[in-house]
């Protein structure tokens, strides 16, 4: 960043031209690295203050929710590194096992051809690599275009020698408790990515299917039937047994008989089971352990045989166990097909009764969208239950908070039902399970380092070729990305355990959830007090943004065409508590207007204020003597006082009270993170109060003849760098680019490493003195706007006590006249007006209002309007203003209407009738003023 002058700053707000050399300075100030040795936890002087990046997937370039979701983190974390914390933002990206190999699979089939099978193991890893590299690289570029302030000397990844050692002593210490095992069971299988899938990546969607039910016979009895009720009927190939509910009454004869299965024909046994519900369809259900998760745990508990005929491509075949139970004619289609040809079979032998519409839930990849099939197999899992229960006591005591705290129920219900984890993929990026088998003695090893010799019989060993699920990896993340397993590395004693997690509700489970017991279980700590789910970007149809709908919004296009602070204003200005934000990706310029517009409003107040300013330096406000500062000072004082209060009110406290350690108390710590209520008060503050009202209250003490001058400047200077202070954390570009401009600042000194900003106690009290010449501004400003008085005409305004008494109750007793009495000039000169004071209220025709001391403010109407044309005007609208009430009032009194009618439509005419009821006493009101009715 150059050296500034006034002539430097451009008339028009142009992002492009500021934000990369600003950021630049930025970097090679260091102002976004963080000390470890600045930290109070290893003796330092400095509260630490950390928050850990949700890593971005290294598959593609951001969207608008890395856009929210990292604006959000750094509006934080600037807040607090002003505020004197030692604040570390650790950036980095993940490895994305499924997301990336499915991106690198697709560019080598489009250019070669060739599937990852023809490339080889080796070969594939090593070019997808090269692609991790390339897109990692240009992720970190976006988030620093967006303005992101993260500490990039410590930029992580999750497939980082560093972190993978991580990931490995994480998986043995697992493994070394019994917490991690391998497992026959049915998993949720995608057939397009070839890999099983945890309960939380196969995700359910409702779908309106197909219900078929279907005739067993009984064996032996072919003129009695059992029916059963399916939509999968192409699993039916597999079925081992029926089930009926041991007490349901219509089955008890036959259990322990058997009934043939159609298609396959082979007898299968009826069984007794509480898993089948009398009360769904006919109360029989088809048993069918390789294809079904519950029909597995029956096949358990009866000891039942398991046979496998869809393989893992989703292709009917006998797979396992399943010898003659696919014929011919089925044998090689895919699942989907093969279930209209039994249908049809069914169909054609009498056995299918019916097929009815059926709303039921669909898992599907949450990778590729393909439906998920459940399949028999071997997996490895972690052991849930005894990780989850410290992590659920943790929020339930107050420990960690989750806000919005909606989400704290969601959190509660799905710990207390949590299934094991299901962590091997049949994958070839991503972490190697490090796991050894040797076939000589049958020996399994988990290991910290790669083997190659058996430890029991020195015999050769191969690793496991499955790899662990890329949440594996990412559950560790607060911990690995400081140091851990080495808890003496610097940074992890510095900044371990983390504050504040930052990200969407959309990964609470895959995630947030799984972070907390990892905190827990390896440090015995939780990794973060304060989990911030904010809402998801939709578009106008409120669908959530996403690459399959092409209703995306690139960040970049917003930055190249508006600049990053209009994108982080407009996301940070919206982002109420957990709410979700809506943008059309067909009109940026209409989604980013309120960014763009703030943006620009703000440059011009800088310039105005600048200009106004002039050149040299300005004695601090400290060094002046308090008493030669104006009403209008001290209000403009008292003002940021009241915004800073209100903006740290809004963020809330950034640790929980107390010592370290100490619990969020109930109530109290559900509060904060209410970013869009900081927006409005800074810009409220900046806008309204300071440029709106104070710079033009202050214009003519601004010049060179006036006497006070240096006092206006000093005020002046002191505000508007404590507003840039405040916007800085939400709008950093362009509060850096004006606050290097103001009076007296160094070269060296950056706004990014400022502090920020504290209450006054000189300046505490409100100051309701100005308050009073703001009301009268007001007022004579809206009864000209009333009566439509020309900008150019001169009116008489008088101002008199209430009751003919100049004196009013107060503190210092007749304070209010002497106000008004000194501001007089000043009130004339905002609003085009000649102010004088009497004791009482002049007669005649005038319109009228009264100030917070019960003065009235009388505007003369005489000679101003045509006062018969607008009293005739005026009783038109009452009387017209009347007959809709009387209508109103008589259809409210109507039985029929309030019996008929719809509850919101007697709702909404209510309230039509409360308004319309008090817009008429305003309005009689006026006409008795006015024309004396």
């Amino acid at each position: 960043m150059t050296s500034f002058s006034l002539e430097s700053l451009a008339a028009q707000f142009d992002p492009v031209a500021i934000e990369r050399p600003i950021y630049e300075r930025w970097l090679a100030a260091g102002v976004f690295t963080a000390r470890a040795d600045r930290s109070r936890r290893v003796g330092g002087e400095r509260e630490p203050f950390t928050i850990v990046i949700p890593p971005p997937n290294v598959t593609a370039v951001l969207h608008m929710g890395h856009g929210l979701d990292n604006v959000a983190q750094d509006v934080l974390i600037r807040w607090r590194r002003m505020a004197g914390d030692e604040a570390l933002w650790v950036p980095g990206t993940d490895h994305a096992g499924i997301a990336t190999q499915n991106v690198v699979e697709k560019l080598i089939w489009r250019s070669e051809k060739k599937t990852r099978f023809d490339v080889g193991r080796a070969e594939f890893v090593s070019r997808t690599e090269t692609f991790v590299r390339e897109t990692g690289g240009a992720i970190l570029k976006q988030l620093e275009a967006i303005g992101c302030s993260c500490d990039w000397s410590r930029t992580a990844y999750t497939l980082s020698p560093e972190l993978s050692r991580a990931v490995r002593e994480a998986f043995v210490r697992l493994y070394e408790k019994g917490l991690v095992y391998r497992g026959h069971r049915v998993i949720h299988w995608c057939p397009r990515c070839l890999t099983s899938l945890s309960d939380e990546e196969a995700e359910p969607h409702e779908t309106t299917g197909k219900l078929y039910h279907i005739a067993y016979p009984l064996a032996g009895d072919p003129g009695r039937v059992l029916v059963v009720a399916t939509t999968r009927p192409e699993t039916m190939l597999g079925d081992v047994a029926v089930a009926v509910n041991p007490d349901d009454e219509r089955y008890r004869d036959v259990i322990g008989r058997n009934v043939v299965l159609p298609i396959v024909d082979v007898e299968i046994p009826i069984i007794a089971d509480a898993y089948a519900d009398p009360a769904f369809g006919t109360g029989v259900v088809k048993i069918t352990p390789a294809h079904d998760a519950n029909d597995f745990e029956v096949g358990l508990r009866h000891t039942l045989s398991m046979p496998v005929i869809i393989d893992e491509h989703a292709i009917v075949r006998e797979v396992t166990d399943a010898d003659g139970r696919v014929p011919d004619e089925l044998r090689g289609l895919d699942r989907f097909e093969a279930r209209e040809r039994i249908a049809e079979r069914l169909r054609a032998s009498g056995q299918l009764v019916k097929v009815e519409p059926h709303q039921h839930s669909v898992r599907r990849c949450y990778r590729c969208d393909t439906v998920v099939e459940p399949r028999l197999s071997d997996q490895w899992f972690v052991r849930m239950k005894p990780l989850a229960e410290p992590a659920l006591q943790a929020v339930r005591d107050g420990t960690i908070r989750i806000l919005p705290d909606r989400w704290e129920g969601v959190y509660v219900h799905w710990m207390e039902n949590i299934r094991d984890w299901n962590i091997s993929r049949q994958l070839w990026w991503g972490h190697r399970i490090p796991v050894w088998y040797c076939d000589a003695c049958g020996t399994q090893t988990a290991s910290r380092t790669d083997l190659d010799r058996c430890t029991r019989c020195g015999g050769r060993v191969r690793q496991d070729e499955d790899v662990l699920d890329t949440w594996f990896s990412s559950w560790l993340w607060p911990l690995s990305t400081l140091g851990w397993p080495d808890t003496n590395a610097r940074d992890y004693r510095a900044f371990y355990p983390t504050d504040v997690l930052v990200t969407g509700p959309d990964i609470l489970f895959f995630w947030v959830a799984r972070m907390i017991m990892a905190g827990y279980f390896f440090d015995g700590r939780h990794p973060f007090h304060t989990v911030f789910l904010h809402g998801m970007v939709r578009d106008t149809q409120h669908r959530k943004m996403s690459k399959s709908l092409a209703n995306g919004i690139d960040p970049l296009d917003v930055v190249n065409l508006y600049g990053a602070d209009a994108l982080r204003w407009t996301v940070v200005s919206g982002m109420g508590l957990g709410v979700d934000q809506i943008l059309d990706p067909n009109n940026l310029e209409q989604s980013f207007s309120p960014g763009r517009n703030f943006a620009t409003k703000l440059w011009n107040i800088g310039r105005f204020l600048l200009g106004n300013l002039g050149g040299g330096t300005a004695v601090p406000l400290a060094e002046h003597d308090v008493e030669r500062l104006t009403r209008a000072d001290r209000w403009i004082l008292a003002r940021l006082n009241e915004a800073i209060a209100s903006i740290e009110s809004a963020l809330g406290p950034s640790h929980p009270p107390g010592t370290a350690g100490a619990r969020w108390p109930e109530g109290g710590g559900r509060v904060g993170m209410r970013l869009d209520a900081y927006s409005e008060v800074a810009r409220r503050f900046v806008w309204d109060e300071l440029a709106d009202w104070y710079v033009e209250v202050s214009k003519g003490r601004l010049g060179d003849a006036s006497p006070d001058r240096d006092v206006a400047r000093a005020v002046l200077v002191h505000v508007f760098d404590r507003a840039l202070r405040l916007l800085h954390p939400i709008v950093p570009f362009i509060t850096e680019a004006l606050w290097q401009r103001l009076p007296g600042r160094r070269e060296d000194e950056l706004l990014a490493a400022a502090q920020w900003p504290e209450i006054d106690q000189r300046f505490a009290a409100p100051e309701r003195e100005f308050e009073e010449v703001r009301a009268a501004v007001t007022a004579i400003r809206r009864l000209r706007a009333e009566y439509a008085v020309p900008p150019g005409t001169i009116v008489d305004v008088v101002l008199a006590p209430p009751s003919g008494d100049a004196s009013v109750p107060g503190a210092d007793g007749r304070w209010v006249e002497g106000v008004l009495r000194e501001e007089a000039s000043l009130i004339g000169r905002l609003t085009k007006s000649r102010v004088t004071l009497a004791t009482h209220a002049p007669t005649g025709a005038a319109a009228h209002a009264v100030l917070p001391s019960h003065w009235s403010l009388i505007v003369p109407l005489e000679g101003l309007i045509d006062v018969r044309r607008e009293c005739e005007r005026q009783r038109g609208e009452l009387a017209n203003l009347d007959k809709q009430l009387s209508a109103l009032s008589a259809r409210l009194e109507n039985p029929a209407f309030l019996t008929r009618a719809k509850a919101e439509v007697v709702d909404a005419e209510r309230a039509k009738h409360r308004e319309w009821s008090a817009r008429r006493l305003v309005l009689a009101e006026k006409v008795k003023t006015l024309c004396g009715d």
